[in-house]
């Protein structure tokens, strides 16, 4: 019987860093068990093709597990950086003879999952990138050039406009605190944004915010729409119970959104007191809010004449596509707002600057 081990330890972030790496060890296990290769020689093979230090690690763990008399899926489980749904996919696979299929689901919803969060960074990176310059050029405008403007201006004899004299007296705190405020001003800003954002227990803060944004609201819905029809669809195609697939599916989404997260609990107990996915979702309150009419319908068809994996892998494609095109619209409606944003900013710094030009001209004349 195998000894009861030290767990690996956890980490705040476990995937920071090896995700890149976890996806292809996840690829490299996938292929060498299908062409034959025992586990434990196959976990050793990978582990000496793997750079980062702590997946080497947890590897090495894995494989020593696995000599010990684990079972593949709970020694995968111990390492804590892979998802209950891809555990409850290697648990079956063991169990019923398909681990090799089974573990090419795995690679596929590994791949999904990739897709899905390559397109919501692909819709947030450009305006996140244009605010952040932009605030970095208008901090540097302020911080160095502002003061020696600060310095000609107040000798002359002129009334400077309301901006100039704003843009002035920001750029003379700035060269005289600066170097303790900027550096707080980030700290501060990376502080809220880590708890209304990332934090556990508050990150449903920012999703609220998030949610209330028309373009970026429409774009996570699918996302979530496609994400959760897909992973229920490949988890009951590879033969999990109806009440475990539900339970993966919590498991897996928890970095996901939370308005999700209480569906699917709600789910999941309806479904194990014996009520059908038709009353299960009658019985939420602003489900429509979540899933449009037409999605619940065909949930409902399609458990009632027993294609329900099968239509849920549909809906999940064709919402994958949506998605596709939704990303698109998005960077396409955002580039001119960011470029207005840009415009309007260089245009005050500007105004703030020439003005006073302008008086001062008009004093000569």
């Amino acid at each position: 019987m195998a000894k009861k081990k030290k767990k690996e330890k956890k980490f705040l972030f476990p995937n920071f860093g090896i995700r890149k790496e976890k996806e292809a060890f996840i690829e490299n296990l996938t292929m060498l068990l299908s062409s034959g290769l025992n586990t434990t020689s196959t976990l050793r093979s990978i582990e000496e093709e793997i750079k980062s230090k702590r997946l080497k690690r947890i590897v090495r763990g894995i494989s020593n597990d696995i000599e010990e008399g684990y079972p593949l899926w709970k020694s995968l489980k111990r390492s804590d950086i892979f998802d209950q749904s891809n555990i409850s996919l290697i648990k079956v696979g063991e169990e019923s003879g398909r681990l090799s299929e089974n573990l090419k689901i795995v690679s596929e919803q590994t791949q999904k999952n990739k897709g899905f969060r390559s397109k919501l960074r692909s819709a947030l990176m450009y305006p996140i990138f244009v605010l952040v310059l932009a605030s970095v050029i208008g901090i540097g405008i302020a911080w160095f050039i502002l003061p020696n403007l600060a310095k000609i201006f107040n000798n002359m004899d002129i009334e400077l406009p309301v901006i100039t004299q704003f843009m002035i007296n920001l750029g003379v705190f700035l060269g005289d605190y600066g170097i303790y405020v900027v550096p707080a001003a980030v700290l501060i800003i990376l502080t809220i944004f880590y708890f209304v954002f990332l934090h556990k227990k508050t990150k449903y803060i920012g999703q609220a915010i998030t949610l209330s944004i028309p373009g970026i609201k429409k774009l996570l819905k699918e996302l979530e729409i496609a994400r959760f029809t897909y992973l229920l669809g490949i988890l009951l195609d590879a033969g999990l119970p109806v009440s475990n697939a539900l339970d993966s599916l919590i498991s897996g989404s928890k970095n996901g959104l939370f308005r999700y997260q209480k569906f699917y609990k709600h789910l999941k107990i309806n479904v194990e007191n014996g009520l059908s996915f038709k009353k299960s979702i009658d019985s939420y309150n602003k489900v429509d809010r979540l899933f449009p009419r037409s999605v619940q319908q065909m949930i409902v068809a399609a458990e009632q004449s027993g294609k329900l994996s099968e239509i849920l892998l549909k809906i999940s494609k064709s919402y994958s596509e949506k998605v596709e095109s939704t990303t698109k619209n998005l960077m396409t409606a955002l580039e001119p707002i960011m470029l207005i944003i840009v415009w309007l900013a260089v245009v005050f710094i500007a105004l703030s600057i020439i003005l006073p030009i302008y008086s001062l001209v008009g004093n000569f004349n």
